[in-house]
């Protein structure tokens, strides 16, 4: 995908990760005031299930998670409830919440180009899924950009799920 010297072109804007502390409030202000509908009903996620590391080890740690697709990106909710992962450490610190990350995709054969690029200028793996649909890395990039940034190897398969999921 890269069409010059720059590894990470070709990345597109796949998501906007919110954490929130109140996902059912977050979903009725986003569908009801601002128009962004399409949310399931919240999924109740736990770390150990994905294999999902924090610094490098699975810890123990579960969260409610919904989203949706709005034409062009999509948009997910999380709202953790106990352990330790990336998403409880940002509500910790941020207690109402916001934007927590932003998720860059690209096909699963750029993913460890892009990843070299950003290992070398020194930014740190926070955590880290290896799924059939999609492998995930976040990267610790809140002080240059005021988010955590996921980059997202997408398989074949991914691409058929992300299609099924834009279509509704």
């Amino acid at each position: 995908m890269p069409t010059n010297n720059n590894p990470t072109a070709g990345l597109e804007l796949a998501q906007i990760g919110w954490v929130v502390p109140d996902i059912d409030a977050a979903v009725k202000l986003l569908s009801g005031t601002l128009g962004i509908t399409g949310f399931p009903p919240p999924e109740y996620i736990k770390a150990q299930d994905l294999n999902m590391s924090y610094y490098g080890k699975v810890v123990e740690a579960d969260w409610l998670t919904t989203q949706t697709y709005n034409g062009h990106t999509f948009v997910e909710l999380i709202q953790p409830l106990s352990g330790q992962s990336m998403f409880h450490d940002y509500l910790a610190k941020y207690p109402t919440g916001g934007t927590q990350h932003l998720a860059y995709r690209l096909p699963i054969s750029s993913f460890e180009q892009v990843v070299s690029s950003l290992h070398e200028k020194g930014f740190e793996v926070i955590s880290e899924v290896d799924h059939p649909i999609a492998r995930m890395l976040f990267f610790d990039t809140y002080q240059k950009l005021g988010v955590a940034t996921e980059i997202m190897g997408v398989t074949p398969k991914g691409w058929a799920a992300i299609e099924q999921m834009t279509k509704g």
